[in-house]
């Protein structure tokens, strides 16, 4: 089997991805699997692209949320859209620990705002606004476009489970459908491989097929234990790959664990902040768990030859 993980560096992680990778697809391997059998799950952010700092879709939300604060005043004081006009991202932080810590009540305040934010508009607009906001803004520090932040060895394991067989998804809480336009040309998976967060959606026939309309209602947030709920609803079967870097992803990872097949759980740590970022909140009990659970930590200092 080829090593094409060039922009891996050498050394145990590496060694433990391509030895898995063989394992699983070498004819005559006691841990050979079928390639049917052959199925991959990966968070999207801070696992396949930048998170820092902040999620690519949440300044996409924020954007509009403040734009809908310029409109209506009456807006301006409540939250998010108060945060939003502000560039408060104190607030937003403290939002994101809270629920990585388990306390939800902010996340619902926020959760409101991003489906009140493109409510009623076709699943058509919302591709398309989405495809615009990735093709034409940067990201705010590191000087490149966001399709551009996608990480390079990820992509490239990806390319290279998917030459050996494996289907590859994305499993993230992010939503599906800002995702979807750009998963193709970035990742090398379909929209239909890409698995996310949802807004409740409704159809309404018309003369020329009909249109699909968002709802201002959450249909469901894929993460924690969402995730291997919707990663079952979708593929039928239990991953034998997965790649996560938060305590959402836990269940995830957990859920790629089988009694008769070797699984890989790869667990993202950002520690390189010449390069990228470098934090570890969010991502405590995911850590903790990784050191006692057989999971592989991919450090991004010390594993990767380039980050983009």
């Amino acid at each position: 089997m080829t090593d094409t993980l060039s922009m891996w560096k050498e050394g145990a992680v590496k060694a433990a991805v391509l030895g898995h990778i063989e394992q699983t697809c070498t004819a005559g391997s006691p841990g050979w699997v079928p390639v049917e059998e052959r199925v991959a799950v990966f968070d999207n952010d801070g696992t396949l692209w930048c998170e820092k700092p902040m999620p690519i879709q949440l300044d996409f939300i924020l954007r509009r949320l403040s734009e809908m604060a310029e409109l209506d005043p009456s807006l301006r004081e409540r939250q998010p859209w108060k945060a939003a006009r502000a560039r408060d991202y104190g607030w937003l932080a403290q939002v994101m620990a809270e629920h990585y810590a388990g306390d939800d009540t902010n996340v619902r305040t926020l959760g409101a705002g991003v489906v009140a934010a493109f409510a009623n508009i076709t699943v058509d607009e919302f591709e398309e606004r989405s495809e615009a906001f990735l093709r034409g803004v940067r990201h705010p520090t590191l000087d490149r476009g966001y399709l551009e932040c996608a990480y390079a060895p990820m992509v490239e394991l990806l390319a290279h489970l998917r030459d050996n067989g494996f289907v590859n998804y994305i499993a993230s809480g992010g939503g599906r459908d800002f995702m979807r336009p750009i998963s193709q040309e970035v990742y090398g998976i379909p929209l239909e491989g890409v698995i996310g967060s949802a807004v409740a959606l409704a159809y309404t026939p018309d003369e020329n097929g009909g249109v699909i309309t968002r709802q201002m209602a959450a249909d469901y947030l894929d993460d924690g234990p969402e995730k291997p709920v919707r990663i079952w609803s979708r593929t039928g079967r239990r991953p034998i790959v997965a790649a996560g870097n938060s305590n959402g992803d836990i269940e995830m990872l957990d859920f790629s664990q089988q009694r008769d097949k070797a699984s890989l759980r790869l667990l993202v740590l950002h520690d390189d902040a010449e390069r990228e970022f470098d934090y570890v909140s969010g991502a405590e009990r995911a850590l903790e768990r990784a050191a006692g659970s057989g999971w592989t930590v991919v450090s991004i200092k010390d594993d990767w030859a380039r980050v983009f």
